[in-house]
Parts: C-alpha cells; sequence; structure tokens
C-alpha cells in the first residue's frame, strides 16, 4: 500500500466486507424492516452507501453518467448488495491505486446544476460518507438483534483482524 488514499480505500473496503459479513444470515424481511436511523431499514442505509458510492466514483473516472446512477431500484438481497458493493469498492481502490491527480477538477452533476470539484476533494468525501453512514448501519444491525461488527482493526499492528491482513498482501 503506498499512499493514504490506497489505504483508505482498502480499509473501505474492508469495512464494507465485515460488515456485509456480520449482516449475511439476515433475509430479506429483517434487512428491509423498519430500524432507527437517518434511513428507515439497513437496507436503504447501505443502498444509500452504494448508490452515492457509484455517483462519485463515476465522477471521478468522468464516466458521464451523473445522477442517473440513482436512477435505480433498491437491493433487497444482502449477498446480491455485498456483492455489488465489493464491485465498487474495487473501483474505488483501483481508481485511487491510479496515482490520481488530487488537483484535477471533474465535473459534479447536482440535482439542478452542474459543479466542479478537485479529486483532493472528493476522495476523502467520499471516505467519510461510508463511514458516516456504516455507523449508521451499527445501530440498524443491533436493532435487528445482531452483534455489529467491529470495523476499525484494520490499520494497526496491534488489533489488526485476520481478515485486515489479506489487504496487507
Amino acid at each position: 500500500m503506498t499512499t493514504p488514499y490506497v489505504q483508505m480505500a482498502l480499509n473501505n473496503a474492508y469495512a464494507n466486507r465485515t460488515l456485509y459479513q456480520a449482516i449475511a444470515e439476515l433475509d430479506q424481511a429483517r434487512f428491509t424492516a423498519h430500524r432507527p436511523g437517518f434511513f428507515p431499514s439497513l437496507s436503504r442505509t447501505l443502498n444509500h452507501i452504494y448508490e452515492v458510492d457509484l455517483f462519485y466514483i463515476d465522477a471521478m473516472e468522468e464516466g458521464g453518467h451523473g445522477r442517473a446512477v440513482y436512477d435505480r431500484a433498491d437491493i433487497e438481497d444482502v449477498a446480491e448488495l455485498g456483492n455489488a458493493q465489493a464491485e465498487a469498492d474495487l473501483r474505488f481502490a483501483t481508481f485511487c491505486a491510479s496515482d490520481p491527480d488530487l488537483a484535477r477538477i471533474v465535473d459534479v452533476e447536482r440535482k439542478n446544476l452542474m459543479t466542479k470539484e478537485k479529486i483532493g476533494a472528493l476522495l476523502p468525501h467520499l471516505l467519510q460518507h461510508q463511514v458516516h453512514h456504516r455507523g449508521q448501519a451499527h445501530v440498524q444491525i443491533s436493532d435487528a438483534g445482531l452483534i455489529p461488527p467491529q470495523l476499525d482493526d484494520f490499520f494497526l499492528e496491534h488489533d489488526r483482524s485476520p481478515i485486515a491482513q489479506e489487504y496487507f498482501g
């Protein structure tokens, strides 16, 4: 792992993988059940994380999809959404590993206007967005009667999770 953004993108992938492993046993009814939080269900919270990832990754890659990434039905199957999130996490880590120009400015389509943002601002924003909503998912996982997983055992040698070790190759 060479740059802090690569490290953070891999930590992000690890945290999402760990979270999805913790909720793998949830059936669709429990996954979509009303839960406390900003979004009304664990499904909606995790779909929000996924679609915002798609939105910002597309902007940084200059893919041209813009807000069209939101024109999708929620994925209500835990395994299917986990697989989709893993693909987005790989795209994000690959983008970070490409040594992007942090000063490069890209278009970001908002609801009624096009804005311009530096890659160096979009990267930490996307990472913070993930952490913010995974914290909300933690509460919803507990409300579902499951034990929320430990998600911060990635960087330090002392407490590094065996799963996290895989990302340090």
